[in-house]
């Protein structure tokens, strides 16, 4: 019995010396692999948000950009405006002076033939302007040429009046447009300037705007490199856990040749029952409310977004292990041994457990340990069609 005993004992040592090193130096490969494909997610996220945050400045920018320029068209269209009105008022105050030089000229030519006139009707003595007078036909001519002096007395005087009114008035227009003309002067100045500063908003906005497109360019860039590193770590993830499900597979091979012949050692045995104490565990495994605690957390970490049955085939392979003599024999230690619970090395099963698992976690938990085994399977793994065994989800367990 002894002799048998330290047989079985040396093949399940072998195997452990065999397997589980690479196996265990693939699962820390890929533990590696995820733990570094979470930070470039975490940095892609930061990246992700520098880019937009890159991309609202520069949409702001260009709003600010299409305004200013809008504010330069409206400037620039009053400024025109102003131009054309400063230039039709200098046309018009043009003219203006040179109606009133004619103006002028006008009056003073009435002016000096009213003094001719004057000075004749003065210098003409009274006799001859009575011989004018007496020389009259009638009465009529007589009142007819006494009035024909005064009418032209009285003409020079109107002419002279109204010469005067329209100089004045030319005179008047002449200065309404001389200060028409300084404001439109004082306007175009202030539009010009307007005008300037405006051109200087939209040179240094663009200048920004630039800047922002090149560092959101940039960040989009880093984004995109994120990317292509997670999906060449994801496919490097992918071959490791091909790799992986090799080692996994020729390990079960080997461990269910080895239960095999031992098997076949304890039906040659005298003692069976004897036998069966010293080379394989109980049939049934108690677990405590630590167990269930550390089976429903690592369940929620592998399939918690899986249906109730994945929970439950989950459960199923620990408890597998438990029972088989290749694997520890407790909870904990199937849970805990290096290497195999991916949640377990990245520490998200830690968090779970302080936290407590969710109640349907709990529940698959509790139902296993209750003797709820629903397959005879020691690993499962995400399925990718490349591995054969019972699929159930998103898992293959084999």
């Amino acid at each position: 019995m002894k002799k048998s005993f330290l047989k079985n004992l040396a093949v399940v040592l072998a195997l452990c010396s065999l397997f589980p090193m690479g196996a265990d130096a693939t699962q820390q490969k890929i533990d590696q692999v995820q733990e570094g494909i979470e930070d470039l997610k975490d940095q892609k996220e930061e990246a992700q948000q520098r880019a937009d945050t890159l991309s609202k400045e520069a949409g702001g920018l260009e709003g600010d950009l299409a305004e200013f320029n809008n504010r330069l068209a409206s400037v620039t269209a009053e400024l025109n405006e102003t131009e054309q009105q400063l230039k039709i008022t200098r046309q018009n105050l043009k003219d203006t002076r040179k109606a009133l030089k004619k103006a002028r000229e006008r009056e003073n030519k009435q002016y000096k033939a009213m003094k001719k006139r004057i000075r004749f009707l003065y210098e003409m003595d009274r006799e001859s302007m009575l011989e004018v007078l007496l020389g009259a036909k009638s009465f009529a001519d007589f009142l007819n040429k006494a009035e024909y002096f005064s009418s032209i007395h009285q003409y020079d005087r109107n002419m002279l009046e109204e010469y005067r009114n329209t100089k004045d008035e030319i005179a008047g227009k002449e200065k309404e447009l001389d200060e028409h003309e300084d404001s439109l002067a004082i306007l175009l100045k202030q539009q010009e300037s307007k005008k300037e500063e405006i051109n200087a908003l939209i040179n240094d906005t663009s200048q920004h705007l630039a800047a922002a497109k090149k560092q959101l360019a940039d960040a989009q860039a880093n984004v995109a490199d994120y990317e292509k590193k997670i999906e060449q770590q994801k496919a490097y993830e992918a071959e490791l856990e091909a790799q992986k499900a090799k080692e996994d597979a020729k390990r079960m091979e080997e461990i269910r040749r080895q239960e095999e012949e031992n098997k076949k050692r304890l039906a040659q045995s005298q003692n069976q029952n004897q036998s069966q104490n010293e080379n394989q565990k109980p049939a049934s495994v108690k677990g405590d409310a630590s167990d269930a605690a550390l089976l429903a957390a690592l369940i929620q970490c592998e399939a918690g977004g899986e249906s109730y049955e994945g929970k439950i085939a989950v459960g199923s392979v620990v408890m597998n292990r438990v029972r088989s003599s290749h694997f520890p024999n407790t909870v904990a230690g199937v849970i805990y041994q290096g290497g195999q619970f991916s949640p377990v090395a990245s520490g998200r099963f830690a968090s779970v457990l302080a936290s407590g698992a969710n109640a349907s976690c709990t529940q698959a938990a509790q139902e296993v340990l209750r003797g709820n085994i629903t397959n005879n399977c020691l690993y499962f793994r995400r399925n990718d069609g490349s591995i054969p065994g019972t699929v159930i989800g998103n898992h293959v367990f084999y």
